[in-house]
């Protein structure tokens, strides 16, 4: 159905940290041209080498809350006192010009996402081989002390809680193998039936050559 018009597929990668997600991402992006990170809202304070509109559109509280209260944000969540939110107008657009989109968010920002736009996500948990692996992985980053680490190996076990929430599920032993899974996955996704604009009148268009015969 290469060639035919197609509503894009909302992606959802989910995994406790250091499991691999945000790799897998990166790789995706890197080979794969018609498909682009979420950009949230969000009222934390820009840093310098952040880019409004890039990495975040950011805004200030009042015109978040506003957005919330009127049903223009398909998530939502507060983390350490600042709001981050998805805006639907933007993810409609890109959907409707046949454009994918992947969401890393939490499990709560899924079930969120699954609560208004269910028909057009297809959603992957991502588990680490091991624990020890997973604590090895997170101390090469060398971006966390150690009672930080500790906290995230925490953070894990809840996560991990909500695996059969998911569509699917991939353990990444190897990067590169879990990542052409997900490749799999999201081209599956792209042809499922639901995705192709006026099929209908394909379908119609066939019938009638031949009635013509």
């Amino acid at each position: 159905m290469d060639g035919y018009p197609r509503r894009g597929v909302m992606l959802v990668l989910a995994s406790p940290s250091g499991a691999g997600k945000s790799s897998i991402s990166r790789a995706l992006f890197a080979d794969d041209p018609n498909i682009a990170l979420s950009v949230s809202v969000t009222t934390r304070a820009r840093r310098t080498d952040e880019i409004d509109g890039v990495h975040y559109h950011f805004i200030d509280v009042p015109t978040f809350k506003r957005m919330r209260e009127d049903g223009e944000l398909l998530e939502s969540a507060e983390v350490h006192g600042n709001f981050y939110g998805t805006p639907r107008s933007r993810v409609e657009e890109r959907l409707s010009a046949g454009r994918d989109i992947l969401f890393d968010i939490d499990y709560q920002g899924t079930l969120q996402l699954l609560e208004h736009a269910r028909a057009d996500m297809v959603t992957i948990f991502i588990l680490p081989p091991s624990i020890k692996e997973l604590r090895k992985r997170l101390e090469r980053r060398a971006q966390d002390s150690a009672g930080t680490i500790d906290k995230r190996l925490k953070n894990a076990r809840v996560e991990m809680e909500h695996y059969d929430e998911y569509d699917y599920v991939l353990v990444n032993e190897d990067l590169e193998a879990s990542t052409q899974r997900v490749r799999t996955i999201l081209a599956a996704a792209r042809l499922t039936r639901p995705r192709f604009l006026q099929l209908d009148k394909f379908v119609k268009d066939l019938q009638d050559q031949i009635d013509s015969l």
